[in-house]
């Protein structure tokens, strides 16, 4: 069964879809201009992404680049990226995540802290009880996802 979740800090709107008998986590994606997450790892689950309208940007490595309708990009296993919408539309998008592991739960909530007003417009931490909650998140999670700047 889909569910769409709903993050104001990132600026994305995500509709989580098991596939493949749950081994695939299709998420389809809609990214406001100036949405997107920031650089992070996962150390054992590739993503692809494939653009169905507007344009997003695509980190992947060390390396950014922007692509359009009919567009994807597979990112490996343990490559840092990140995704954001430099346009002036919203971007539509399908991304899916192989093997899925915690990756809905953690997005969920990620986003439900951001609607909680936990979050500045610049994803940092409002108060210290919020920045132990978030890290309470990031630790629960390590295996899936590893955080890591530009």
């Amino acid at each position: 069964m889909a569910r769409l979740v709903e993050d104001p800090v990132l600026k994305h709107r995500l509709v989580f879809e098991p596939v493949d008998d749950g081994k695939t986590l299709r998420i389809e994606m809609w990214v406001e201009p100036g949405g997107g997450v920031p650089p992070h790892i996962h150390p054992s689950m590739e993503e692809s992404f494939e653009v169905l309208e507007g344009e997003l940007s695509l980190l992947s490595g060390r390396t950014w680049g922007t692509h359009g309708r009919g567009e994807t990009v597979v990112v490996p296993a343990g490559t840092r990226h990140a995704y954001r919408n430099e346009g002036s539309v919203v971007a539509h998008g399908i991304c899916r995540a192989t093997p899925p592991q915690t990756l809905e739960e953690f997005l969920t909530e990620t986003a439900a802290m951001a609607r909680d007003g936990k979050f500045t417009r610049q994803g940092i931490p409002k108060t210290p009880a919020a920045a132990l909650q978030g890290l309470r998140l990031i630790l629960r999670h390590r295996k899936m996802v590893v955080m890591r700047p530009i």
